[in-house]
């Protein structure tokens, strides 16, 4: 009887990047964070004409992206975690449900305060989607196949997060901005379809249970922060950051902390994620202004200023899964050094887009080497996020990257209109935007390359060896 037994205790391999399940489970993660990314960027490319229809005052149109990105950043870690502890398989098709609603209910809001409501059930659940699609590769995917399979990832999800803003300039010029959000349902819907069908199961026997104390001070920390900046409340800036240090005293006191203080042991983990705080600020100014930019200033239709972004989308197509690889085998720190400085460079040739302007003079030249950048960084970074913890700590470790990405990019969105002027503005203050929106590309490109000075400093030598 042992020796018939026997085989049922040996677990089976995991699967290769090339296998089947590898194949669906690669479809699975790109679907999902797909339908996150691809929300974002496409309606960036909307926000004047909502500003047209339900409010054009800059601040409000701060609320229609902040909104989303504060319900992403502060509940990201809580998703990781009910992923851990309920199953990476049920909690992204809950939040790929979740987020076909909210998307539907965004689509025929009538107000701005309804509008801003939907945004915020959309970043719940995305909360759900985001850390489990790169948690289930790292958990299921053969390590071997973890550089390529990653590569991949962000190959992919870096060509739907350019190609967002065509999609989004299309559908806004020929059908109006409520079909951005009306297209994000198909694409939950296959998310989940997929995922019941082909997604294997993966969770953490010994997970965490919840940490309420840290998920409440993180929400109302984040909450307060973005509320102060957007309306310029330096009293409500102070009680966010009050409300952040506690919840880092909780983190450090709790027993089982959402933002585990023992992940931070880690060098590379802790440099990396640094990293993703100075890049992602910059990189979330430069999506948010950019847009409004051409289209405001430049004068450019919404299908023209998303068809700005094309350099980008190509370059990401053709170089992230190589540079996957290359980190993999050679180290993630010279293409983290090298993304963010080449990133940096091209928020500042930006900085030349202006009403007499033409394409290939102030445009082009800072969309490629955007592209280039971005390339060059993404997969690298998010090979040293996973090779830096264990294979059990994947979700949380993942959850953790993508909040700092997403609370920078929060962050940055409802700073710096304020800080170069332009927050109480008018959209269609063309003066006003143009100056300010000069100074805050300087800031990105100071943020891109504090990022690439940060990889340089804090970025291990020996992280050079191969990844995974």
């Amino acid at each position: 009887m042992s020796d018939l037994a026997a085989p049922n205790l040996v677990a089976p391999a995991p699967p290769r990047l090339r296998s089947v399940t590898g194949r669906w489970v690669v479809a699975a993660s790109v679907l999902g964070s797909a339908v996150v990314v691809l929300d974002a960027s496409v309606v960036n490319i909307a926000v004047p004409r909502i500003g047209s229809s339900l409010g054009d005052n800059v601040a409000d149109l701060q609320w229609v992206v902040g909104g989303y990105t504060l319900a992403l950043a502060s509940l990201i870690l809580v998703g990781g975690a009910l992923g851990d502890r309920l199953g990476r398989r049920p909690v992204f098709i809950w939040g790929s449900v979740g987020f076909a609603l909210a998307s539907l209910l965004c689509c025929v809001a009538s107000s701005m305060e309804m509008l801003v409501a939907g945004r915020v059930l959309q970043g719940i659940a995305g909360a759900l989607i985001t850390p489990g699609s790169l948690a289930l590769i790292s958990a299921t995917i053969d390590r071997r196949d973890h550089g390529a399979a990653i590569g991949m990832w962000a190959g992919l999800i870096g060509v739907i997060e350019a190609v967002g803003p065509i999609a989004g300039g299309w559908l806004t010029e020929l059908a109006g901005w409520r079909t951005v959000f009306l297209v994000n349902v198909p694409f939950a819907v296959a998310v989940a379809v997929v995922s019941v069908r082909y997604l294997p199961e993966s969770r953490d026997a010994d997970a965490r249970p919840l940490d309420l104390p840290g998920a409440a001070t993180a929400v109302a920390g984040l909450g307060a922060l973005t509320y102060g900046f957007i309306g310029g409340r330096g009293w409500m800036s102070l009680l966010g950051v009050a409300l952040l240090g506690l919840f880092a005293w909780v983190q450090l006191r709790g027993d089982h902390p959402l933002l585990p203080p023992a992940l931070f042991t880690s060098r590379v983990f802790t440099a990396a994620n640094l990293v993703t705080a100075a890049v992602y600020a910059g990189l979330g100014g430069v999506y948010f202004l950019l847009p409004l930019e051409l289209q405001v200033v430049a004068g450019y239709s919404p299908l023209a200023a998303g068809s700005a972004t094309v350099p980008i989308t190509g370059i990401m197509l053709v170089s992230s899964a190589s540079a996957g690889r290359w980190a993999q085998r050679r180290g993630a720190r010279i293409p983290m050094i090298l993304g963010p400085a080449l990133a940096a460079c091209g928020a500042v040739l930006l900085t030349g887009i202006g009403s007499r302007a033409t394409y290939l003079s102030a445009v082009f030249p800072g969309t490629v080497m955007l592209g280039i950048g971005l390339a060059a960084f993404v997969a690298p970074l998010t090979g040293a996020v996973f090779a830096a913890v264990s294979a059990r700590d994947s979700g949380i470790a993942s959850g953790v990257n993508n909040a700092v990405a997403r609370t920078a990019q929060l962050l940055a969105v409802a700073a710096l209109p304020g800080l170069v002027g332009i927050s109480g503005a008018r959209i269609t203050d063309a003066v006003a935007f143009g100056s300010g929106f000069r100074i805050a590309l300087l800031i990105c490109g100071a943020l891109l390359l504090t990022g690439a000075l940060l990889a340089a400093a804090l970025m291990p030598r020996s992280s050079d060896a191969p990844m995974g």
